[in-house]
């Protein structure tokens, strides 16, 4: 039986624990594709990927190419004669890139497909409320998260989860998604699904600052699963408003009481160690929030240095 030759593409830490399984299990990395260098922080100096600093490490071969057609690439890829490529949290591969392999390029995504197909399925899934997610392996097409499924497992999500939780333990079960993918591969042995392409499908659709903005005409319920679904990153955040100070604050974790009451919607109340926003069902106590220029702190933390009127407000 030939010996797998992969050639790994990924960029976050999310790739990283897959590529790292794909190691310790053994397995012959012949080269791996991360993303470009880029600049960041105040002095805007290049940063590493998170998959770059870790092929580095390995000593695995490493293509940052900007151009994915680019001829110098695809010789560069042909030359390390992988026999299949392996795709999680990268880009879209145009087709002289996916064709390459002849055992296929298989992607790893962080949903149940066909469902949050898109750039943010972990954050998507807690935001709509969702109970249960998981992982699913399938071979790449010329469409975004739409070819034939290999394999999926699945998880539950706790009611107070967020997705840093449970990124970290869709990386446990990628893991083993992948390697059971690469087994059924190398044995000959992979029966594909394709895709329902139904009704009533969810996408992940890439998170930025206006759908991170929390809307306090939504209910109590749906505002808790926002703030936690973007938590620890990119965050929910909102104004705060009082008098003629405004600041954008980012909000890392709530607790939703349901009651009826009779009070401004968005006022911003607080005592000597709670922070509470009235919304249309009942109260968000916010624990864990950021103002500008300060560090992440809990509500008492910022009531020991901060005072706000009764006319304080959010929007």
């Amino acid at each position: 039986m030939e010996s797998l030759r992969i050639v790994f593409m990924g960029t976050p830490e999310f790739a990283v624990g897959i590529l790292e399984a794909i190691v310790e299990h053994g397995l012959q990395v012949v080269g791996v594709v991360t993303a470009a260098d880029k600049p960041a922080g105040r002095g805007q100096q290049l940063k590493f990927s998170a998959v770059k600093t870790y092929a580095l490490a390995q000593g695995l071969p490493l293509l940052q190419p900007t151009n994915l057609k680019d001829p110098d690439f695809i010789a560069a890829l042909e030359a390390w004669e992988a026999n299949v490529q392996i795709v999680v949290a990268f880009r879209m591969l145009p087709e002289v890139v996916w064709r390459l392999p002849k055992w296929g390029t298989f992607n790893l995504h962080a949903s149940l497909l066909p469902q949050y197909r898109g750039a943010a399925p972990i954050h998507w899934a807690i935001i709509n409320g969702e109970t249960e997610t998981g992982v699913t392996t399938f071979f790449i097409d010329d469409k975004i998260d739409t070819g034939a499924m290999i394999l999926s497992k699945k998880t539950a999500i706790g009611p107070e989860e967020n997705t840093g939780s449970l990124h970290d333990r869709l990386m446990v079960l990628g893991k083993e998604a992948v390697l059971e993918t690469l087994e059924r591969i190398a044995q000959g042995d992979v029966a594909t699904v394709p895709q329902k392409e139904t009704g009533d499908l969810k996408t992940a659709y890439k998170l930025n600052k206006e759908n991170c903005l929390l809307d306090f005409h939504k209910k109590g319920k749906e505002l808790y699963n926002q703030i936690r679904g973007l938590s620890p990153f990119p965050t929910a955040w909102c104004h705060v408003i009082d008098g003629e100070m405004r600041w954008a604050v980012k909000l890392y974790e709530a607790v939703f009481v349901e009651t009826p009451h009779n009070e401004r919607i968005g006022q911003w109340k607080t005592s000597k160690k709670e922070i509470e926003i009235v919304v249309t069902d009942g109260y968000l106590k916010i624990k864990v929030l950021q103002f500008p220029g300060k560090k992440k702190m809990t509500a008492q933390e910022v009531l020991n240095g901060m005072q706000f009127s009764s006319e304080c407000r959010v929007e």
